[in-house]
């Protein structure tokens, strides 16, 4: 357990593994694996479709060949993780239709890495979950797949993770770094491993399950105050005050905290909640204000749709048949993300009126879209003039560009915020 020898690897290239990888590959040997065969294949040709990671920076650690002593070696192939002492899991953990927590990635990203384990190494979940699925619910498939023994032939450490895509200011080693392990001597080593990479630091909490639940509750406070301030949006609206306004007046007093109304996705902030929530309905107890918040902002596509289709009966406009542009599709702003994007939300409100629906994004891959939605979007950006109500639902700074006016006969709502008041007729 004293090993300083880190041969590590990461099993999942995405929006957290791939950053994760490059960042230990300036010191550490690291094989980057994905069962994503065209994924590993475009990295391999430093070509990050994700925009995480600069192409020259990923070129630089890229060692495909894998002839020196540190680097990145990327793989799609299971056997090529044998090598390794150190094992990272960065996989998805999703929800299903229902809501409930769905494992499995991170089951079969442990039954893989159970395959290759030998005496004395460890195993590091950075993927959100709920307190207690590392050691209950992974742990036993690691000892059962191995046929080694929990904290006597191998060890295990959580660090979530804290990736913001999109975000070119506070990337992996720039974020202090929460650890933990399953011994004290395990937590340690994890630590230092962080350490070495991590320049914002780190903090070792004090168990697994304790690094679990902060990870767990740091997004769902996030979505529980964005709740909060897209229902203040609905109140306000009907007592005909500007939110915004009313939120850079308040925002004046040093401690009130900075939120804005808004769809809330993407793969952390819209899922993350439900995780903690079925913990806690396991113990017996039913969450109210966690869920309450979901339920509210899982209601603000639609109530953006129907905010529209009001403002278009003032200004007499029709409904039925009538052209409509979505502006943004992604879950955020200035990346290509549309993991859990609720602008999906709107669409489908807005179909139900029978109406035409247009959807301009130039950060999103076109093909991305319709795999997962069914929905084909516009290349390149439309003429304006030919849509009922245009809708900004993303805070794209390529939107910026785009003359966005309302007039008689077309109705401007703006989601975000951001276009002058005088050019919208309605906005959160």
């Amino acid at each position: 357990m004293n090993r300083k020898d880190f041969k590590i690897g990461v099993i999942g290239l995405g929006y957290v593994g791939l950053p994760l990888s490059v960042a230990f590959a300036k010191k550490y040997k690291v094989i980057g694996f994905d069962i994503n065969i065209t994924r590993v294949n475009e990295l391999k040709k430093a070509n990050d479709v994700t925009l995480e990671i600069e192409n020259k920076l990923l070129e630089s650690v890229l060692d495909n060949k894998n002839t020196k002593s540190k680097g990145l070696i990327l793989s799609s192939k299971k056997e090529m993780l044998q090598k390794c002492n150190t094992y990272i899991i960065t996989v998805p953990t999703p929800i299903d239709e229902f809501n409930s927590p769905d494992l499995t990635p991170l089951v079969k990203a442990s039954e893989t890495v159970a395959r290759f384990l030998n005496k004395g190494d460890i195993v590091i979940y950075e993927s959100t979950v709920y307190p207690g699925v590392t050691e209950e619910k992974m742990v036993p498939i690691l000892e059962s797949k191995s046929g080694l023994k929990y904290n006597e032939d191998f060890y295990c450490g959580y660090s979530p993770e804290r990736i913001n895509p999109g975000d070119k200011k506070h990337t992996v080693t720039k974020i202090l770094k929460v650890t933990s392990g399953s011994t004290e001597e395990t937590a340690e080593l994890v630590d230092n491993l962080y350490k070495s990479i991590i320049t914002a630091g780190t903090y070792k909490a004090t168990s697994i399950k304790v690094a679990e639940a902060a990870k767990v509750i740091e997004n769902s406070q996030r979505d529980i105050n964005i709740a909060f301030v897209n229902e203040l949006s609905k109140i306000f609206n009907l007592l005909d005050i500007d939110t915004n306004e009313v939120l850079q007046a308040a925002g004046t007093k040093w401690n009130f905290l900075n939120f804005k109304p808004g769809l809330v996705g993407g793969h952390c902030i819209g899922v993350d909640p439900y995780y903690l929530a079925l913990k806690a309905q396991e113990v017996g107890y039913h969450p109210e204000i966690i869920l309450s918040g979901r339920r509210l902002n899982d209601s603000m596509g639609k109530y953006v749709a129907n905010e529209v289709i009001k403002l278009m009966l003032q200004k007499d406009l029709k409904i039925i048949k009538s052209n409509i542009l979505l502006l943004g599709f992604t879950f955020k702003e200035n990346c290509p993300d549309i993991r859990n994007t609720r602008v999906i939300d709107i669409y489908k409100e807005l179909k139900s009126f029978d109406i035409n629906v247009d959807v301009f994004d130039p950060w999103v891959n076109p093909e991305e879209v319709v795999k997962e939605f069914k929905i084909d979007i516009l290349k390149k950006q439309p003429d304006l003039s030919k849509y009922s109500a245009i809708i900004l639902a993303v805070a794209h700074q390529k939107f910026n560009k785009i003359n966005i006016k309302s007039t008689n006969n077309c109705v401007v709502y703006d989601v975000k915020g951001i276009l002058p008041k005088q050019n919208t007729d309605g906005r959160l």
